[in-house]
């Protein structure tokens, strides 16, 4: 059997193949190894029903991730893992990359996260090409769930959000700079509390704030990340994530504006992730 997941700093989804019957498809938190530790992540698994019957079935392990980007990083995960899976082969690698292989296949482009965060890279055909992005909340994550956060936060908190939008966003979350300061300086996973603000943007979308917002983001995520590319004009460049999914319109008409050619846009890789690697292992196997 074979477990694939793709985890983000918000929501982690798996799915695993079954003899003589569909997937299993489930979803536990995220478990980006910046915010969660080797025994958080186990304790999340052990929590998980579904899965912990075929435990010692499993034989292969795919984990896409969020933060699974250096060696001590991916070792977390996949001790955690281990853990669980104890007969089983465990592969960690970065989020960036299970995208790559569901929107491109073997193909070679550009491929971009935007969802709680954001990141960009290129992707061979075979491997992601190292890049200079990918800072995380704090210092990047241009146009993610997380800055759009941080700006709708900043603005309701300085009294610079328009009248009638302050007022919607003060009934639905009656926050204060206490209830804010607290979540994100002292809470687990800051930049999932940050996204979380993206729900209003969902409800609000037509309002002439939110859709400049929209737009000021993801203008500023493509200057910063796909432009700085020099041949970025010459590939398609795919998008994932439920930020550039939910605001669509938005992200392709400023691509537009600034020549970039958009391919696909996901709102999760998880089905074509799965079956990009259920049968790259099964063609592996049968060569063998």
């Amino acid at each position: 059997m074979i477990l694939v997941a793709d985890s983000g700093s918000s929501n982690s989804d798996w799915m695993l193949n079954l003899p003589d019957s569909k997937p299993l498809a489930f979803r536990t938190k995220g478990l980006n190894p910046f915010f969660v530790n080797e025994k958080e992540i186990a304790k999340v698994m052990k929590e998980v029903p579904e899965i912990l019957p075929y435990a010692n079935e499993i034989h292969e392990v795919y984990f896409f991730g969020a933060g699974c980007v250096t060696p001590d990083r991916r070792e977390i995960v996949s001790n955690a893992l281990t853990e669980i899976f104890p007969t089983a082969f465990i592969s960690v690698e970065s989020d960036l990359l299970g995208c790559a292989y569901a929107t491109f296949g073997n193909s070679k482009g550009y491929v971009c996260t935007i969802g709680t965060g954001s990141d960009i890279g290129f992707f061979d055909g075979e491997d992601l090409q190292p890049g200079v992005h990918g800072v995380g909340y704090v210092l990047g994550d241009e146009g993610s769930g997380a800055w759009f956060g941080k700006q709708l936060i900043t603005s309701y908190l300085y009294d610079k959000m328009p009248k009638d939008l302050a007022k919607k966003f003060a009934e639905k979350y009656r926050l204060n700079k206490d209830v804010v300061i607290k979540n994100v300086y002292q809470k687990d996973r800051p930049n999932a509390y940050l996204a979380s603000f993206a729900e209003f943007m969902g409800e609000n979308r037509l309002h002439p704030y939110i859709d400049t917002l929209l737009r000021n983001g993801f203008d500023e995520f493509v200057r910063t990340n796909i432009m700085t590319y020099p041949d970025y004009w010459e590939y398609k460049v795919n998008f994932v994530g439920r930020i550039a999914y939910h605001f669509d319109m938005q992200l392709r008409e400023v691509c537009e504006v600034l020549g970039v050619k958009v391919g696909s846009i996901l709102k999760s890789p998880m089905e074509h992730l799965f079956h990009f690697v259920v049968e790259r292992e099964t063609r592996t196997v049968q060569k063998i």
